[in-house]
């Protein structure tokens, strides 16, 4: 049937458009000023104008798709175009003004929950476990993530298989987002091959930027995955969210385990609960016959739980799957789910349960009455 003008509710499709949601806003595109002219064509075309905050937004074309779905609830029979424009700098900054006033959360220690995943050294897995479970978090329907605190080996921009910087809104930045996750690195700032080469000063102010100065919204999850060891950074991080919880990776190897165990005393002399440990690289699968072989020994994850008083949360085997994931940018849990180290990572977000930590000793922000 052919449409008229009068067939399409003009007032009925501005309401639908205008309460599609920005994708790094988290607010309403009316709200945010970014909804332009909505007009009925001949033939009942809708032509719809929508301001971007930048030429160079990531998420252009989820945009485009998500106002071109929410018309065609309202106005099924009718065939939308979704003119993307650039605002003015006038009106970014009062978008800008707008968003700042209506955000209901500054940082991350809003979080509902926050979980810190450490190694005792490097080369265990720790950042592939760590980015494969917010994949599979945000797969469960929870708000994550994830702050890539592992600030000289930063590996969540290739991992993600994403490069582009964040967003600045002035006084604040937008996390860069992939996979539903919502992330933050290092990465996302300096040149691929850049070393980083600052103090701990420096390194210091950039975490704390990315948890104070990042609008996160409202999380359920947040993780962070720390570097290896126990230094600054790791004390840093841990000072500025105190309400985290530890999960410790380990192989299964005596040696990592006996490393990984240093965490753990860390964390427990720092009163900071863990949460459980993930025994990573539990056994090498052939890519011919499935059969798994425990390259790297066994029995470290279980030794190392006991020895903390956690649990083992997973085992997550070593399989091609995982490899070609990695370098391809983008998570296992994704790329191919039936992977046995994409279920057992799926296994160990749906076990996942992060541990308060203890009022004992603690000062409480009580006002006497």
């Amino acid at each position: 049937m052919r449409l008229t003008r009068t067939d399409v509710d003009v007032d009925a499709v501005t309401a639908a458009a205008g309460a599609v949601l920005d994708p790094e806003l988290d607010q309403p595109l009316v709200d945010l000023g970014m909804l332009g002219e909505v007009n009925v064509r001949r033939g009942g075309r809708v032509d719809i104008t929508v301001r971007l905050t930048s030429p160079a937004c990531p998420l252009r074309s989820r945009i485009r798709e998500d106002v071109a779905a929410a018309v065609r609830r309202v106005a099924p029979d009718s065939d939308p175009v979704i003119d993307l424009q650039v605002m003015s700098e006038p009106e970014r900054k009062e978008t800008a003004r707008r968003f700042l006033d209506a955000r209901t959360s500054r940082g991350a220690t809003d979080a509902k929950a926050v979980v810190a995943i450490a190694s005792g050294k490097g080369g265990v897995g720790k950042s592939s476990v760590a980015a494969n479970l917010a994949v599979a978090l945000a797969a469960q329907g929870k708000s994550v993530g994830l702050i890539d605190a592992d600030v000289w080996g930063y590996s969540v921009p290739q991992l993600f298989g994403v490069n582009t910087p964040p967003v600045a809104m002035y006084e604040t930045m937008l996390p860069v987002q992939a996979h539903g996750v919502r992330l933050m690195s290092l990465g996302f700032l300096v040149d691929e091959e850049e070393p980083i080469v600052w103090r701990g000063p420096m390194l210091h102010k950039a975490l704390t930027q990315f948890v104070q100065d990042v609008h996160w919204g409202e999380l359920d999850v947040l993780l962070l995955d720390l570097p290896p060891g126990t230094g600054d950074v790791t004390l840093s991080v841990l000072e500025l969210l105190p309400e985290a919880s530890l999960l410790v990776v380990t192989t299964p190897q005596h040696a990592a385990r006996t490393v990984a165990s240093r965490v753990g005393t860390m964390a427990q002399d720092a009163s900071i609960p863990i949460s459980g440990v993930i025994e990573n690289m539990s056994g090498l699968v052939c890519g011919s016959c499935g059969e798994e072989t425990p390259l790297f020994g066994s029995g470290g994850g279980s030794e190392l739980a006991d020895r903390l008083g956690v649990p083992v949360l997973g085992q997550v085997p070593l399989d091609i799957a995982l490899r070609l994931a990695g370098d391809r940018g983008e998570p296992v849990v994704v790329a191919e789910p039936l992977a046995p180290s994409a279920q057992a990572l799926v296994e160990v977000a749906r076990q996942l349960r992060p541990v308060r930590r203890p009022l004992l000793g603690r000062s409480l922000p009580l006002t006497p009455v």
